[in-house]
């Protein structure tokens, strides 16, 4: 029994410290600011990305977001969808060369787009969603990187603006990124909005592999019990 009782300690804290690695390392990565979806085909028409902002902090509201989108890969036709209790301010600029669409040419696009809290804004614990829709992204595959400013009412800006390097592959504070994929002709014509992130599905394996250690305990405790009643009867 001895023995039973040290290896069901050990699947517990094995347990446990997995669910622990998990929140650890999923917390933070679900606090920064985020694009929802964060991939889909290349070319895809009237898609709706929203920018998922949490408060980060314990002593002030976020007030202001700043979204800025690349200009080397301008996004076609964007609208911005009414937040209550905010108001939008979107920057433009004039293509040199206008762009031809189904709904015709584009000759301008946005730069960037300013959600300014009209009352409170995010409180401590909360988040907000700010959504645009684009007609049209661009043709190839790649990477759109959304740079951000966040702004607090204590005049604290927190920059999302790094993007992952093979020297430092997880930057503190990381843009929103957008990720292109090849197009199909079936992908294509579909627009996507769920969002494949790749921390939530290793939240998932992690929390899957603690169920399965917790059901390892439970086995070995009804053996234990079982040859203690043989053992008894005999």
């Amino acid at each position: 029994m001895t023995h039973l009782r040290r290896c069901s300690r050990i699947a517990v804290l094995g347990a446990a410290a997995v669910l622990m690695l998990t929140v650890l390392s999923a917390g933070p990565a679900w606090a920064h600011v985020t694009v929802h979806p964060d991939t889909t085909p290349a070319g895809s028409s009237d898609i709706e990305l929203t920018f998922r902002v949490p408060n980060e902090r314990d002593d002030a509201n976020t007030v202001e977001l700043q979204v800025y989108l690349p200009a080397n890969l301008p996004l076609l036709t964007v609208d911005v969808l009414p937040v209550p209790g905010w108001t939008a301010m979107v920057g433009t600029r004039t293509l040199s060369t206008p762009v031809q669409t189904d709904d015709g040419p584009v000759d301008q696009v946005v730069t960037d787009i300013a959600w300014t809290a009209a009352a409170g804004g995010i409180a401590p614990g909360q988040y907000q969603d700010f959504a645009i829709s684009v007609g049209q992204l661009p043709g190839q595959a790649g990477q759109i990187i959304f740079k951000s400013l966040q702004t607090y009412s204590s005049g604290e800006v927190v920059r999302w603006i790094q993007v992952a390097t093979p020297v430092y592959p997880d930057p503190a504070t990381p843009a929103p990124i957008l990720t292109l994929t090849n197009p199909t002709p079936a992908s294509v014509a579909t627009t996507t909005s769920g969002s494949s992130g790749t921390t939530e599905a290793l939240a998932v394996a992690a929390l899957a592999v603690a169920v399965l250690a917790l059901l390892g305990v439970v086995l070995l405790l009804i053996r234990g019990r079982r040859r203690g009643d043989s053992g008894a009867a005999g």
